[in-house]
């Protein structure tokens, strides 16, 4: 018997807490094919602009205090952290004066993060203050990313690190699927390389 109830208060909570429905909204503007996870914390959503087609899947954080972008069609998986400010620099030069400091804090960080469109973020990853990610970017599992980088790049490490070019899976899978070159290149436009 506990096993049956067990098995049915998983199930109602999946359906009821954790199930993912299409329809957000960003800056007032209606993103009917956006879908965040319910388990996803958005800290100041007000600085959260997000465009349409975007994925944010269960258990991430999104720290936005200083502004986050999301571009169309950006995947996010799942345990991934954005943060847009870094406090620790300062929490330790002012001590107990931290909460109560006029002015800048000394060793305060903060910057926004952009996302290009179409790009995909790992699972475990965190992208850090500053951020500026080109479109069709791909973070793997576990990096750690600060900086800026270019359109198609693929990013690995702690620090993350650009170790390859998008393009050349994406290359690879038209090949297979050449009916879908049309859609591709609607947002990423031609491929280095294919005929004109």
């Amino acid at each position: 018997m506990r096993a049956w109830v067990n098995r049915l208060r998983r199930h109602l909570a999946r359906w009821l807490w954790h199930r993912i429905l299409f329809g957000e909204s960003s800056q007032g503007r209606w993103l009917p094919s956006t879908r965040i996870a319910p388990s996803t914390c958005i800290e100041h959503e007000e600085r959260l602009r997000l465009a349409d087609h975007v994925y944010i899947g269960p258990f991430n954080f999104i720290e936005a205090s200083a502004g986050v972008e999301i571009g169309e069609g950006v995947q996010i998986t799942h345990h991934a952290s954005i943060v847009t400010h870094s406090s620790h620099r300062a929490q330790r030069l002012l001590g107990r004066r931290f909460v109560d400091w006029d002015g800048d804090r000394p060793g305060w960080i903060a910057a926004p993060v952009v996302i290009g469109a179409y790009s995909f973020i790992g699972p475990h990853s965190l992208l850090e203050a500053g951020t500026r990610l080109g479109r069709g970017s791909v973070v793997r599992a576990g990096s750690v990313v600060r900086g800026e980088f270019p359109d198609f790049a693929v990013l690995a490490g702690n620090p993350a690190q650009v170790v390859g070019d998008a393009r050349a899976a994406d290359r690879r899978w038209l090949e297979r699927h050449p009916e879908l070159l049309a859609h591709y290149e609607a947002w990423a436009g031609k491929l280095p390389g294919a005929p004109q």
